[in-house]
Order: structure tokens, then sequence, then C-alpha cells
């Protein structure tokens, strides 16, 4: 009989992301996922997480390369900064990336598709905090007109990001505010901790420039909650998704966290569900 072999799993960022994919592929993953390796700009973080996992620090390394050598999939799970570095070394040296942080693959996709191409490597951008995905890449092969989305947060989610600081005080705001209004490829620029939802609907479906973005702070909503609106010709497409905030992170809708689990799962098991 074969033998059974496990993925082995790098994670880049040890934040509240990361450190939650690292405690699923522990634990419920175990079986067919081995957690190989951590690594953070900020190494307290990795040796805390490594810790918590483990006991003790043998999961951290001290650089992105040593966690490329030892992975078989990475995960990049720290900012759309880094994440386009992240993403085409990992490529470069034929290992399989799962990324996070979407709005970094923003103006990158052709050599995305190149390098995962010529290293014979796969790339999976989870759908995160929506609805519809499915449902957008499918129409598409018909032709989609549209596709819009419209982000409502708490004012709060939007502290630190310095589009904001510089345009609005959000401070005792009572009523709705639209912060943003433009394209995807705008959308990720500006917010790039907030909207990589639509950095995923740019990508999956008519791209960054078409996709048109809606951003509202709302004093009212306690829950992150995301609109879709796609015409095609094969169907109109209406999604709300209320997302419930990380608890780790406000910034981060839960669902962001279990989609990748789900993409894990799917990488992993022989039967796959869903477009």
């Amino acid at each position: 009989m074969k033998k059974h072999k496990c993925i082995k799993i790098g994670i880049v960022g040890c934040g509240a992301i990361g450190s939650s994919l690292a405690k699923e592929i522990v634990t419920g993953l175990r079986k067919d996922a081995c957690l190989v390796a951590l690594y953070d700009i900020k190494p307290q973080k990795s040796v805390l997480l490594s810790k918590k996992l483990t006991r003790d620090v043998k999961l951290c390394v001290a650089s992105l390369k040593a966690l490329i050598e030892r992975s078989d999939l990475v995960i990049e799970a720290s900012s759309a900064k880094g994440s386009w570095e992240i993403a085409s070394k990992s490529l470069s040296f034929g290992r399989k990336v799962m990324v996070m942080s979407v709005g970094g693959m923003s103006g990158h996709l052709d050599e995305l598709y190149a390098l995962s191409r010529k290293n014979n490597a796969m790339v999976y951008l989870p759908s995160g905090a929506i609805s519809g995905v499915d449902a957008l890449k499918a129409a598409n092969i018909a032709g989609v007109q549209k596709v819009t989305l419209t982000t409502r947060k708490h004012p709060n989610a939007f502290s630190g990001v310095e589009y904001v600081a510089k345009n609005f005080n959000l401070k005792g705001l009572r009523h709705d505010k639209l912060l943003f209004e433009g394209s995807a490829a705008q959308a990720v620029k500006y917010f790039p901790q907030n909207v990589n939802v639509a950095a995923v609907l740019g990508l999956a479906g008519i791209g960054m420039r078409k996709t048109r973005v809606r951003i509202i702070a709302c004093p009212a909503v306690k829950k992150n909650i995301h609109e879709i609106e796609i015409e095609s010709k094969a169907a109109k497409v209406f999604t709300r998704t209320e997302n419930i905030l990380h608890p780790q992170n406000p910034k981060t809708s839960f669902l962001a966290v279990l989609s990748a689990i789900a993409t894990l799962k799917q990488i992993l098991q022989p039967v796959k569900i869903g477009t």
C-alpha cells in the first residue's frame, strides 16, 4: 500500500490569521498536513506562536527563504505590502502558495500566471469574507457587464488607514459616511487592510479597473458587511454577507479565516466541491 504523504506547510505572518491557520493545521488537519515552519518580520510573534503550538521554538525560522525551503505549500498571512514578494519567491522555488493578502496581487496577475506555469506551481486565492465568487466565475464565461461591491464597516475598522486619516475625521461619527467610490484597483491601494475582497472580485471577474467599489463607515453596524451586485448575460446576482469580526483582529472578518481553512481542505482532499 502506498504510504500517505502529508503536505508540509509554512506560514508567513503570525498575527490573528496566521495563528488561526496554524492552530487548525496542527489540530483539525493534522492527518493530511504538517506545519513545518513559521516566519514573521517580528521574530517574537513566531516564537510566541510556536511555543503555544509545540511548547518550544522548533517551528521558527530566521528568513523567508528558510521557510520556503522547508515547505511544500507556503501560506502568506502577512500584508498586502509584502504578499507579492512572498508569492513570487515561493513560486520561483516551485512551491504552492496560498495568498491571504490578495490586494498585493493587483498589478501582478500576468506575472503570477507566468511564474506558476514556468515552475509548475499552484496559487490559491481564497474567497475571503464574501459570497458569490463561484457565481461570478461561472457568469464571467458568458460575459459580465457589471460588478459592484459595497462595503460597510464600523469607523473603528478604519483606524490606522492613511487614506482615511488624511481625508476624514471619523471620531464621534453619528451618520454613515462614504469614504471611497471608485475602482477595485484604487480601493486596494487606499485600503490595503480592509478590502482584500475587492481584489478577489476583480481578479475573478472583469478586472480590477472595471470592478466598482463603495466603502462606507457606518457607526451603527457591528459587523463587516459586503454587498455584491453582478450583472451578466447568464444571471443577475446579489449577495449580502454580514461578517462576525475576528476575535483577535477587528479589521478582519472571521469568515476570511474560515475561507482559508476551507481552501486548505480543498487542496488536501481528493473531491472538490464548488466551482
